[in-house]
């Protein structure tokens, strides 16, 4: 288990999946098929610890992986055994982003950003701008061009925020700030991003690799 003395005071949390062939970045495997598929949730992933470890360069900050598919000694073998791993567990993503939120809470974090891998817009320059808002909101969002949003960073844990949300559709992002606005949380907009979930979305990522 994470220590409270491992996690500092500004905590950020990946979400991925182990890339395993047929089981990852499904819909995408109509045009790279199974192994590309599986290869680019691996690259992806690769990319954006790159980006949280050009963060720690500069900003005091603790970082986890949470993972689904595969299991801890697969991670340590594809990651590294010197990062924090983390099973997802059960329950729709709300579910699981509220539970790793609450344990980094726990731990003593007093910010906390969760991302996923699928948006490789994401940079250290973000990340930095994320936890610089939650000094004076208490809600950051990244916006996703989809609809959705590919980061969340929150002071403490809002539950309400993670429930009754239509995950993996165009309406999570309204649906969230709706739930915001509801309760009167001060919220503040990170830029809007392009994910890569779709075949059409590959350019997106196609770019990025050529920078």
């Amino acid at each position: 288990m994470l220590k409270s003395s491992n996690i500092a005071k500004q905590h950020l949390i990946i979400f991925t999946r182990y890339p395993e062939a047929g089981k990852t970045k499904t819909r995408l495997i109509p045009a790279l098929g199974t192994v590309g598929a599986a290869n680019l949730q691996r690259q992806m992933t690769e990319h954006t610890i790159l980006q949280v470890q050009e963060l720690q360069k500069n900003t005091a900050v603790s970082w986890e992986v949470r993972f689904a598919g595969g299991n801890s000694q697969l991670m340590e073998d594809w990651l590294g055994a010197n990062l924090v791993y983390h099973p997802q567990g059960e329950g729709d993503l709300g579910a699981r982003m509220a539970r790793s939120l609450a344990h980094a809470f726990e731990s003593g974090a007093e910010q906390v950003i969760i991302i996923g891998i699928d948006c490789p817009g994401i940079n250290s320059h973000i990340l930095s701008q994320a936890f610089a808002q939650l000094h004076t909101c208490d809600l950051t969002l990244g916006p996703a061009i989809d609809g959705g949003y590919y980061l969340i960073g929150l002071c403490r844990l809002i539950p309400e925020l993670f429930v009754n949300i239509d995950w993996g559709t165009s309406h999570v992002l309204q649906q969230t700030v709706n739930i915001a606005e509801k309760l009167k949380i001060s919220l503040a907009y990170l830029s809007p991003l392009a994910d890569v979930d779709l075949p059409e979305d590959l350019p997106v990522w196609e770019q990025m690799i050529k920078q």
